[in-house]
C-alpha cells in the first residue's frame, strides 16, 4: 500500500489499483488500524467508514441496490459516495478520494497514539507477577484484552500461543503450572470459549496447579437478559476457580489482578478474571499503577508446631522398617526428602502422579505404588512397619494402605487425614519439616538398611519385564516392548506428558525414570491431556530457567487421547514446538474394553475408526513416522527425538499386551 505525505497529521494512502473495483461494487480495505468501505458508483469512488453506526455492520460486505449502499446486517441505506442516509440526519463518516494514474488514493488522518487501557493495566500486572505464557483464542468479545496481550508480546514480555480449541489452552496452562509451580494464563471469548476451558481448569484445580483464566464477557449494559453468547461465568466456573471476579468500570483493576495472581500461587489453583467487552477498552485510570508480588507473598517454608514434630520423631524412632511415600505435592521438595532417605537407608516409593520424582535407578527407589505401579513398591510397603507419607492424597488409586502406622506431612491442613484418621498428622512445609526430622534423628536412629531388599525386588521385576518384552500375538507391538525402547532412547532429562488409558498404566509399570519429569492428569484423569500438556511443557523449555531450558519434550497417548486434540498438531507446527509425540495406535479404547470384560459386560462401542496418523502429521506440517514391527522401534524413536520440531511416531500397538 503506497503512502504520500500531506498536511501535518494526515496522509494519502493507495487503496486500490486503477480498475480493481468494478462499477457498482463495494469492497473492504484495511489501512493501518482503520478499515474502509470502498465504493464505485456512476464512475465515482467513495471511501466510507466500514462500520455501520447502528449495529456495527461491515458496509464493505454490503451491496449497492437502486443507487444506495445497503448495510448487510440490518438493511439501512446510505449514499455510496457521500455516506448520507436519505431522509435521515445520520450517516457514515467519509474520506477524500483521488483517482491517480497508478490507482485510487484516500486521505486519512494519522493513527492516534495508543491510549493505555484497563486491559493494559491488568496485563502489565500479570506480567509483573511473572505470567510469561498465554494460550488462547482471539475472538469478538476479547479484542481489547487481545490488543493488550499483543503489545506485551511485541515487547517480549510474554509469549502468546493461538490454539485450535480452548480446552487445549487450559491443559497447556495447567501442565506449565504443574511443572514449574508458576502460573500461566489461558484466554478466551465469552460463552462457549469460556466454557471450553472447564475441563483443563478442573485438571489444574484438583492437581493443585496455578493457572490464570482470562475470559471475555458481553457488554455490561446487556448482561442479564440473555444476550448473544451470554453465560453467567462466575456461576459456570463454580468451584473450579477459587478466585473469580468480574472486572467492572469501578473496580480497582490492578488490585484484582494482584489478588488473582496471589490466590493462584498461594492456593495453588485457578484464578479467573471476567472482562465485559466495553470495560476492556476503558482508559487506564488516572494515578493507577500496575501491581506486582513485592510485599504480597509471604515466606512459605513454614515449620510444624513442636508437639507435632516431637510425635513424628517418636514414631520414627520406634520404627525399624519404615518407607517413605511421596506424592505430587512433594515435587518441589525432593532434595531434602532424598537426603533424609539416604541418611537412614529408607526406601522411597511414589504415587503414580509423583513418578519420576526420584530416579528408578536410585538404590532406595521402590517405584510407583498402586494400580499403575510395580510389585516392588507394594512389597516394600507390605513389609514395612511405618509409612512416612509426604504430599500424597491417599486417594483410592494410590494404594497406600491404612493398615500401617502412618506419619503424614503436608502444607495443606485439609489434605491431612482426608480419607481416614492418621496416627501422626503434621502440618508444615515438607522440605523444612524433613530437614528438622533429619537433624532430630541423626545421632540416635538406626533403622534397618533396606537397600538389599530394594535391589532384590528390582532384579525380580526387571527379569519379568524382559520376559514380557518378548511376547507377541501378531496383533501389534506389546506395551512392554514399546516402553523398553523408550527407556533406551528418551533423553534422561526429558519432560514426558502422558495421557490416560492403558498406555498410561503401561508407562507407569514399564518405563524407568532417570531424571525425567512426568506430567499427567492425575486426579481428573482426563483423556486428551498429553499433547496440550506437552505444549505447556515446551514453553517452559524456552525460558531462562536452567531447570527446564533446552530439555526435550515427549508426550505419550493412545489413539483415543490424541483424537481429542489432534488439531493442536498444527499449533505445534505454527510455533515450531519441539515435541515428540509417541502414539500407541490400537483402534480401540483399550482400557474401557478391559473394564467391560472385568465387569462381565459385553465389549461395546470401544472400537475406533482412525486415519493413518503419520500421514495426518505430515499433512499438518510435522514429521510423521509409522512403526509396525518391534524391531523398528529404536530407529524410529531415535530419528523422531533427533528432529527439531513436532514429530508424531505412530506405533501399531496390541490392545491386550499391556
Amino acid at each position: 500500500m503506497s503512502t504520500t505525505e500531506d498536511a501535518v497529521g494526515r496522509r494519502w494512502l493507495k487503496v486500490l489499483e486503477p480498475e480493481e473495483l468494478a462499477e457498482g461494487r463495494v469492497t473492504s480495505v484495511t489501512c493501518g488500524h482503520r478499515t474502509l468501505c470502498m465504493t464505485r458508483y456512476q464512475g465515482r469512488y467513495g471511501a466510507l467508514d466500514n462500520k455501520c453506526p447502528h449495529q456495527g455492520g461491515p458496509l464493505g460486505e454490503g451491496s449497492i441496490e437502486n443507487g444506495l449502499l445497503r448495510c448487510p446486517w440490518h438493511g439501512w441505506d446510505y449514499d455510496p459516495i457521500t455516506g448520507i442516509a436519505p431522509g435521515f440526519d445520520d450517516g457514515v463518516e467519509t474520506f477524500p478520494v483521488e483517482t491517480r494514474e497508478d490507482g485510487i488514493y484516500v486521505e486519512l488522518p494519522d493513527d492516534s497514539p495508543h491510549e493505555a487501557t484497563v486491559s493494559d493495566l491488568i496485563i502489565q500486572t500479570l506480567v509483573d507477577w511473572g505470567v510469561a505464557n498465554v494460550w488462547g483464542m482471539v475472538g469478538h468479545s476479547n479484542l481489547g484484552m487481545a490488543d493488550a496481550l499483543r503489545r506485551q508480546a511485541e515487547m517480549g514480555s510474554l509469549r502468546y500461543f493461538g490454539i485450535r480449541h480452548e480446552g487445549a489452552a487450559a491443559f497447556a496452562a495447567s501442565a506449565y503450572g504443574k511443572l514449574t509451580g508458576l502460573p500461566a494464563a489461558c484466554f478466551t471469548i465469552a460463552g462457549p470459549g469460556a466454557t471450553n476451558l472447564l475441563t483443563g481448569l478442573w485438571d489444574a484445580n484438583v492437581d493443585r496447579a496455578p493457572v490464570i483464566a482470562l475470559t471475555g464477557q458481553v457488554d455490561t449494559q446487556v448482561l442479564g437478559p440473555g444476550a448473544f453468547q451470554e453465560v453467567d461465568l462466575q456461576a459456570a466456573f463454580g468451584k473450579v476457580a477459587q478466585f473469580s471476579q468480574t472486572v467492572l468500570h469501578t473496580s480497582k483493576h490492578a488490585e484484582l489482578a494482584n489478588l488473582a495472581c496471589k490466590s493462584a500461587i498461594l492456593n495453588r489453583g485457578v484464578s479467573h478474571l471476567i472482562f465485559p467487552d466495553e470495560v476492556q477498552v476503558l482508559p487506564w485510570p488516572d494515578g493507577a499503577r500496575a501491581g506486582g508480588p513485592e510485599g504480597r507473598v509471604p515466606f512459605r517454608a513454614i515449620e510444624p508446631a513442636t508437639p507435632a514434630l516431637d510425635d513424628a520423631v517418636d514414631a520414627l524412632d520406634g520404627s525399624k522398617r519404615p518407607v517413605i511415600i511421596v506424592g505430587h505435592g512433594a515435587r518441589f521438595q525432593m532434595e531434602p526428602i532424598i537426603e533424609f532417605a539416604e541418611t537412614f537407608n529408607i526406601p522411597v516409593l511414589t504415587t503414580f502422579k509423583a513418578k519420576g520424582q526420584i530416579a528408578d535407578r536410585h538404590p532406595l527407589a521402590g517405584g510407583v505404588l498402586g494400580r499403575s505401579g510395580t510389585p516392588i513398591a507394594s512389597w516394600l510397603m507390605n513389609e514395612s512397619d511405618l509409612l512416612l507419607v509426604l504430599g500424597a492424597s491417599f486417594s483410592n488409586h494410590t494404594g497406600i494402605t491404612p493398615k500401617r502406622k502412618t506419619i503424614q506431612i503436608d502444607f495443606d491442613p485439609m489434605a491431612l487425614a482426608r480419607f481416614h484418621a492418621i496416627d501422626v498428622p503434621v502440618w508444615g512445609e515438607i522440605g523444612a519439616t524433613m530437614a528438622l526430622l533429619r537433624h532430630a534423628l541423626a545421632d540416635e536412629w538406626t533403622p534397618e538398611d533396606q537397600r538389599p531388599d530394594v535391589a532384590a525386588r528390582w532384579d525380580i521385576w526387571r527379569t519379568e519385564k524382559t520376559r514380557r518384552e518378548a511376547e507377541e500375538s501378531g496383533n501389534g507391538i506389546g506395551s512392554p516392548a514399546i516402553f523398553a525402547a523408550m527407556n533406551r532412547t528418551v533423553p534422561e532429562d526429558a519432560i514426558i506428558a502422558v495421557d490416560v488409558g492403558n498406555n498410561t498404566y503401561s508407562f507407569g509399570r514399564y518405563f524407568e525414570c532417570t531424571r525425567q519429569a512426568v506430567l499427567m492428569s492425575g486426579y481428573l484423569g482426563s483423556i486428551g491431556f498429553a499433547f496440550p500438556a506437552a505444549m505447556g511443557a515446551w514453553a517452559a523449555t524456552q525460558e531462562d530457567d536452567e531447570k527446564f531450558a533446552g530439555r526435550k519434550v515427549v508426550s505419550v497417548s493412545g489413539d483415543g487421547g490424541l483424537g481429542q486434540y489432534m488439531a493442536e498438531l498444527t499449533t505445534a507446527v505454527k510455533y515450531r514446538m519441539d515435541i515428540t509425540h509417541v502414539l500407541l495406535h490400537n483402534d480401540e479404547l483399550g482400557k474401557i474394553s478391559k473394564e467391560q470384560r472385568a465387569g462381565n459386560w459385553d465389549v461395546w462401542e470401544t472400537s475406533l475408526h482412525n486415519p493413518d496418523f503419520s500421514k495426518f502429521a505430515e499433512n499438518c506440517g510435522a514429521l510423521g513416522i509409522r512403526v509396525t514391527e518391534a524391531g523398528q522401534l529404536d530407529e524410529a524413536l531415535t530419528r523422531g527425538l533427533a528432529h527439531d520440531g513436532p514429530v508424531l511416531i505412530e506405533i501399531m500397538a496390541d490392545p491386550l499386551l499391556v
